[in-house]
Protein backbone atom coordinates (compact mmCIF):
# COMPACT_ATOMS: atom_id res chain seq x y z
CA UNK A 1 0.00 0.00 0.00
CA UNK A 2 2.76 2.44 0.93
CA UNK A 3 4.68 1.67 -2.26
CA UNK A 4 1.59 2.26 -4.40
CA UNK A 5 0.84 5.53 -2.57
CA UNK A 6 4.45 6.67 -3.04
CA UNK A 7 4.38 5.99 -6.77
CA UNK A 8 1.08 7.83 -7.17
CA UNK A 9 2.56 10.79 -5.25
CA UNK A 10 5.60 10.83 -7.53
CA UNK A 11 3.40 10.71 -10.62
CA UNK A 12 1.21 13.56 -9.34
CA UNK A 13 4.26 15.68 -8.40
CA UNK A 14 5.91 15.23 -11.80
CA UNK A 15 2.72 16.16 -13.64
CA UNK A 16 1.39 19.10 -11.67
CA UNK A 17 0.88 21.11 -14.83
CA UNK A 18 -1.55 20.26 -17.58
CA UNK A 19 0.28 19.42 -20.75
CA UNK A 20 -0.24 17.16 -23.71
CA UNK A 21 1.60 13.88 -23.09
CA UNK A 22 3.44 12.81 -26.21
CA UNK A 23 4.30 9.29 -27.31
CA UNK A 24 7.94 9.49 -26.19
CA UNK A 25 7.08 10.60 -22.65
CA UNK A 26 4.30 8.02 -22.40
CA UNK A 27 6.58 5.25 -23.69
CA UNK A 28 9.33 6.09 -21.18
CA UNK A 29 6.93 6.11 -18.25
CA UNK A 30 5.19 2.97 -19.46
CA UNK A 31 8.58 1.29 -19.43
CA UNK A 32 9.16 2.54 -15.88
CA UNK A 33 5.84 1.16 -14.60
CA UNK A 34 6.27 -2.17 -16.40
CA UNK A 35 9.79 -2.48 -15.02
CA UNK A 36 8.45 -1.76 -11.53
CA UNK A 37 5.82 -4.46 -11.91
CA UNK A 38 8.34 -7.03 -13.17
CA UNK A 39 10.87 -6.08 -10.49
CA UNK A 40 8.28 -6.66 -7.79
CA UNK A 41 7.89 -10.19 -9.13
CA UNK A 42 11.65 -10.70 -8.76
CA UNK A 43 11.45 -9.47 -5.17
CA UNK A 44 8.67 -11.97 -4.51
CA UNK A 45 10.80 -14.71 -6.09
CA UNK A 46 13.66 -14.01 -3.68
CA UNK A 47 11.36 -13.46 -0.70
CA UNK A 48 8.62 -16.08 -1.13
CA UNK A 49 9.88 -18.45 -3.82
CA UNK A 50 9.12 -19.30 -7.43
CA UNK A 51 5.52 -20.47 -6.95
CA UNK A 52 4.43 -17.18 -5.40
CA UNK A 53 6.31 -15.15 -8.00
CA UNK A 54 4.83 -17.24 -10.82
CA UNK A 55 1.33 -16.69 -9.43
CA UNK A 56 1.98 -12.94 -9.25
CA UNK A 57 3.26 -12.82 -12.84
CA UNK A 58 0.22 -14.77 -14.09
CA UNK A 59 -2.10 -12.32 -12.34
CA UNK A 60 -0.11 -9.31 -13.52
CA UNK A 61 -0.16 -10.44 -17.15
CA UNK A 62 -3.86 -11.14 -17.24
CA UNK A 63 -4.60 -7.79 -15.58
CA UNK A 64 -2.28 -5.97 -17.98
CA UNK A 65 -3.94 -7.63 -20.96
CA UNK A 66 -7.44 -6.82 -19.75
CA UNK A 67 -6.41 -3.22 -19.07
CA UNK A 68 -5.87 -2.76 -22.82
CA UNK A 69 -9.63 -3.09 -23.25
CA UNK A 70 -10.00 -0.25 -20.75
CA UNK A 71 -7.89 1.86 -23.10
CA UNK A 72 -10.38 1.30 -25.93
CA UNK A 73 -13.23 2.57 -23.74
CA UNK A 74 -11.24 5.53 -22.42
CA UNK A 75 -10.54 6.57 -26.00
CA UNK A 76 -14.26 6.32 -26.79
CA UNK A 77 -15.19 8.45 -23.76
CA UNK A 78 -12.56 11.12 -24.46
CA UNK A 79 -13.56 11.31 -28.11
CA UNK A 80 -17.29 11.42 -27.34
CA UNK A 81 -16.92 14.28 -24.84
CA UNK A 82 -14.15 15.98 -26.87
CA UNK A 83 -11.87 16.15 -23.82
CA UNK A 84 -8.90 18.48 -24.45
CA UNK A 85 -5.69 16.47 -24.63
CA UNK A 86 -4.08 18.56 -21.87
CA UNK A 87 -6.74 17.48 -19.34
CA UNK A 88 -6.89 13.77 -20.14
CA UNK A 89 -4.03 12.86 -17.79
CA UNK A 90 -5.80 14.47 -14.82
CA UNK A 91 -8.98 12.49 -15.51
CA UNK A 92 -7.02 9.25 -15.82
CA UNK A 93 -5.00 9.95 -12.67
CA UNK A 94 -8.05 10.35 -10.46
CA UNK A 95 -9.76 7.57 -12.38
CA UNK A 96 -6.92 5.21 -11.45
CA UNK A 97 -7.24 6.12 -7.77
CA UNK A 98 -10.91 5.24 -7.94
CA UNK A 99 -10.09 2.01 -9.77
CA UNK A 100 -7.65 0.98 -7.04
CA UNK A 101 -10.29 1.62 -4.39
CA UNK A 102 -12.96 -0.37 -6.27
CA UNK A 103 -10.64 -3.30 -6.79
CA UNK A 104 -9.50 -3.35 -3.18
CA UNK A 105 -13.09 -3.79 -2.06
CA UNK A 106 -13.88 -6.44 -4.69
CA UNK A 107 -10.71 -8.36 -3.88
CA UNK A 108 -11.45 -8.78 -0.18
CA UNK A 109 -15.12 -9.60 -0.76
CA UNK A 110 -14.41 -12.02 -3.61
CA UNK A 111 -11.56 -13.79 -1.83
CA UNK A 112 -13.64 -14.19 1.34
CA UNK A 113 -16.56 -15.64 -0.63
CA UNK A 114 -14.31 -18.13 -2.42
CA UNK A 115 -12.69 -19.20 0.84
CA UNK A 116 -16.01 -19.53 2.69
CA UNK A 117 -18.42 -20.96 0.11
CA UNK A 118 -17.05 -23.53 -2.35
CA UNK A 119 -19.96 -23.05 -4.74
CA UNK A 120 -18.90 -19.42 -5.28
CA UNK A 121 -16.21 -20.79 -7.62
CA UNK A 122 -18.92 -22.18 -9.91
CA UNK A 123 -20.79 -18.86 -9.89
CA UNK A 124 -17.67 -16.78 -10.60
CA UNK A 125 -16.51 -19.31 -13.19
CA UNK A 126 -19.81 -19.22 -15.06
CA UNK A 127 -19.78 -15.42 -14.92
CA UNK A 128 -16.30 -15.27 -16.47
CA UNK A 129 -17.24 -17.70 -19.23
CA UNK A 130 -20.37 -15.69 -20.01
CA UNK A 131 -18.38 -12.44 -19.96
CA UNK A 132 -15.83 -13.95 -22.34
CA UNK A 133 -18.63 -15.00 -24.70
CA UNK A 134 -20.09 -11.49 -24.69
CA UNK A 135 -16.69 -9.94 -25.30
CA UNK A 136 -16.02 -12.22 -28.26
CA UNK A 137 -19.36 -11.86 -30.02
CA UNK A 138 -20.81 -8.55 -28.82
CA UNK A 139 -17.66 -6.48 -28.49
CA UNK A 140 -18.73 -3.88 -31.05
CA UNK A 141 -21.82 -2.87 -29.09
CA UNK A 142 -21.11 0.32 -27.19
CA UNK A 143 -23.53 2.43 -25.13
CA UNK A 144 -22.98 6.18 -25.63
CA UNK A 145 -21.12 7.44 -22.53
CA UNK A 146 -23.74 10.07 -21.68
CA UNK A 147 -26.40 7.34 -21.50
CA UNK A 148 -24.52 5.50 -18.77
CA UNK A 149 -26.95 5.16 -15.81
CA UNK A 150 -24.39 6.58 -13.36
CA UNK A 151 -23.75 9.62 -15.59
CA UNK A 152 -27.46 10.22 -16.03
CA UNK A 153 -28.01 9.98 -12.26
CA UNK A 154 -25.16 12.42 -11.65
CA UNK A 155 -26.73 14.99 -13.95
CA UNK A 156 -30.05 14.64 -12.17
CA UNK A 157 -28.65 14.91 -8.65
CA UNK A 158 -25.69 17.29 -9.10
CA UNK A 159 -26.01 20.64 -10.93
CA UNK A 160 -23.70 20.40 -13.96
CA UNK A 161 -22.48 22.83 -16.58
CA UNK A 162 -22.15 21.42 -20.12
CA UNK A 163 -18.75 23.04 -20.70
CA UNK A 164 -15.11 22.74 -19.67
CA UNK A 165 -13.69 25.28 -17.24
CA UNK A 166 -10.00 24.58 -17.59
CA UNK A 167 -8.99 21.54 -15.55
CA UNK A 168 -11.57 22.19 -12.82
CA UNK A 169 -14.01 19.50 -11.73
CA UNK A 170 -16.20 22.10 -9.99
CA UNK A 171 -16.70 25.82 -10.52
CA UNK A 172 -19.19 28.60 -9.87
CA UNK A 173 -21.66 29.73 -12.51
CA UNK A 174 -24.03 32.62 -11.71
CA UNK A 175 -23.08 32.28 -8.05
CA UNK A 176 -23.94 28.57 -7.88
CA UNK A 177 -21.39 25.80 -7.43
CA UNK A 178 -21.71 23.30 -10.28
CA UNK A 179 -19.85 20.28 -11.64
CA UNK A 180 -18.05 20.85 -14.92
CA UNK A 181 -18.10 18.62 -17.96
CA UNK A 182 -14.66 17.34 -16.93
CA UNK A 183 -16.21 15.92 -13.75
CA UNK A 184 -18.90 14.22 -15.84
CA UNK A 185 -16.12 12.63 -17.89
CA UNK A 186 -14.40 11.45 -14.70
CA UNK A 187 -17.62 9.82 -13.49
CA UNK A 188 -18.07 8.16 -16.89
CA UNK A 189 -14.54 6.75 -16.63
CA UNK A 190 -15.12 5.55 -13.05
CA UNK A 191 -18.48 3.97 -13.87
CA UNK A 192 -16.99 2.14 -16.83
CA UNK A 193 -14.01 0.92 -14.83
CA UNK A 194 -16.36 -0.39 -12.16
CA UNK A 195 -17.63 -2.93 -14.71
CA UNK A 196 -14.08 -3.83 -15.77
CA UNK A 197 -13.08 -4.22 -12.12
CA UNK A 198 -15.63 -6.98 -11.60
CA UNK A 199 -14.32 -8.93 -14.61
CA UNK A 200 -10.64 -8.44 -13.88
CA UNK A 201 -10.80 -9.21 -10.15
CA UNK A 202 -12.84 -12.36 -10.82
CA UNK A 203 -10.28 -13.42 -13.44
CA UNK A 204 -7.28 -13.06 -11.13
CA UNK A 205 -9.12 -14.72 -8.24
CA UNK A 206 -9.32 -17.74 -10.54
CA UNK A 207 -5.52 -17.86 -10.29
CA UNK A 208 -5.15 -17.22 -6.56
CA UNK A 209 -7.21 -16.09 -3.57
CA UNK A 210 -4.21 -14.52 -1.84
CA UNK A 211 -5.40 -10.95 -1.31
CA UNK A 212 -1.79 -9.74 -1.23
CA UNK A 213 -0.95 -11.22 -4.64
CA UNK A 214 -4.26 -10.17 -6.20
CA UNK A 215 -3.97 -6.60 -4.90
CA UNK A 216 -0.35 -6.07 -5.91
CA UNK A 217 -0.88 -7.57 -9.38
CA UNK A 218 -3.90 -5.29 -9.89
CA UNK A 219 -2.10 -2.26 -8.53
CA UNK A 220 1.02 -2.60 -10.68
CA UNK A 221 -1.06 -3.30 -13.79
CA UNK A 222 -3.32 -0.29 -13.19
CA UNK A 223 -0.52 2.12 -12.23
CA UNK A 224 0.75 2.00 -15.80
CA UNK A 225 -2.69 2.31 -17.35
CA UNK A 226 -2.52 6.08 -17.91
CA UNK A 227 0.78 5.84 -19.77
CA UNK A 228 -0.47 2.83 -21.68
CA UNK A 229 -3.39 4.92 -22.91
CA UNK A 230 -1.15 7.63 -24.32
CA UNK A 231 1.12 5.00 -25.89
CA UNK A 232 -1.65 3.02 -27.54
CA UNK A 233 -4.16 5.78 -28.35
CA UNK A 234 -2.86 6.05 -31.89
CA UNK A 235 -2.49 2.29 -32.38
CA UNK A 236 -5.85 1.07 -31.07
CA UNK A 237 -7.29 0.71 -34.56
CA UNK A 238 -4.74 -2.02 -35.28
CA UNK A 239 -5.81 -4.29 -32.40
CA UNK A 240 -8.86 -5.56 -34.27
CA UNK A 241 -8.69 -9.13 -32.92
CA UNK A 242 -7.37 -8.49 -29.44
CA UNK A 243 -10.82 -8.83 -27.91
CA UNK A 244 -10.90 -12.48 -29.00
CA UNK A 245 -7.73 -13.12 -27.00
CA UNK A 246 -9.12 -11.29 -23.96
CA UNK A 247 -12.38 -13.23 -24.26
CA UNK A 248 -10.42 -16.48 -24.37
CA UNK A 249 -8.49 -15.46 -21.23
CA UNK A 250 -11.71 -14.70 -19.35
CA UNK A 251 -13.22 -18.02 -20.40
CA UNK A 252 -9.99 -19.84 -19.46
CA UNK A 253 -10.05 -18.18 -16.03
CA UNK A 254 -13.66 -19.27 -15.60
CA UNK A 255 -12.89 -22.89 -16.51
CA UNK A 256 -9.83 -22.82 -14.24
CA UNK A 257 -11.91 -21.56 -11.33
CA UNK A 258 -14.55 -24.25 -11.80
CA UNK A 259 -11.94 -27.00 -12.12
CA UNK A 260 -10.37 -25.89 -8.84
CA UNK A 261 -13.44 -27.26 -7.02
CA UNK A 262 -13.43 -30.59 -8.87
CA UNK A 263 -11.13 -33.65 -8.61
CA UNK A 264 -8.95 -32.04 -11.32
CA UNK A 265 -7.92 -29.32 -8.87
CA UNK A 266 -5.99 -26.15 -9.61
CA UNK A 267 -4.02 -26.03 -12.85
CA UNK A 268 -0.25 -25.63 -12.41
CA UNK A 269 1.02 -22.04 -12.54
CA UNK A 270 3.41 -22.78 -15.48
CA UNK A 271 0.41 -23.97 -17.52
CA UNK A 272 -1.55 -20.85 -16.58
CA UNK A 273 1.36 -18.57 -17.48
CA UNK A 274 1.85 -20.37 -20.78
CA UNK A 275 -1.80 -20.04 -21.78
CA UNK A 276 -1.84 -16.33 -20.91
CA UNK A 277 1.36 -15.50 -22.81
CA UNK A 278 0.45 -17.53 -25.90
CA UNK A 279 -3.09 -16.16 -26.05
CA UNK A 280 -1.98 -12.54 -25.80
CA UNK A 281 0.84 -13.03 -28.31
CA UNK A 282 -1.39 -14.79 -30.86
CA UNK A 283 -4.22 -12.24 -30.64
CA UNK A 284 -1.83 -9.27 -30.99
CA UNK A 285 0.15 -10.92 -33.78
CA UNK A 286 -3.07 -11.82 -35.63
CA UNK A 287 -4.33 -8.24 -35.26
CA UNK A 288 -1.12 -6.65 -36.52
CA UNK A 289 -0.89 -9.02 -39.46
CA UNK A 290 -4.52 -8.43 -40.45
CA UNK A 291 -4.31 -4.65 -40.27
CA UNK A 292 -0.98 -4.61 -42.10
CA UNK A 293 -2.46 -6.53 -45.00
CA UNK A 294 -5.61 -4.39 -45.00
CA UNK A 295 -3.65 -1.15 -44.93
CA UNK A 296 -1.34 -2.28 -47.69
CA UNK A 297 -4.19 -3.31 -50.01
CA UNK A 298 -6.58 -0.40 -49.39
CA UNK A 299 -4.21 2.42 -48.56
CA UNK A 300 -6.63 3.50 -45.80
CA UNK A 301 -6.27 3.17 -42.05
CA UNK A 302 -7.90 0.01 -40.73
CA UNK A 303 -11.13 0.18 -38.75
CA UNK A 304 -11.82 -1.64 -35.52
CA UNK A 305 -14.49 -4.30 -35.69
Amino acid sequence: MLAVAAMLAVDLFLHRDNHVIGFREAAIWSGVWIAAGLLFGVILWVWQGGDVAGTYYAGYLIEKALSIDNVFVFALIFTYFAVPAAFQHKVLFWGVIGALAFRLGFIFVGAELLETFFWTAYVFGAFLIYTGFRMAFRHGEQTPPDRNPVVRLLRKVVPTDPAYHGDKFFTRVAGRRVATLLFVVLIAVEATDLIFAIDSVAAILAITTSTFIVWTANAFAILGLRRLYFCLAGLLRRFVHLHYGLAALLAFAGVKLILSETPVGKLPIPVTLGVIVVTIAVSIGWSLRTTRDTTASSGAPPSRT
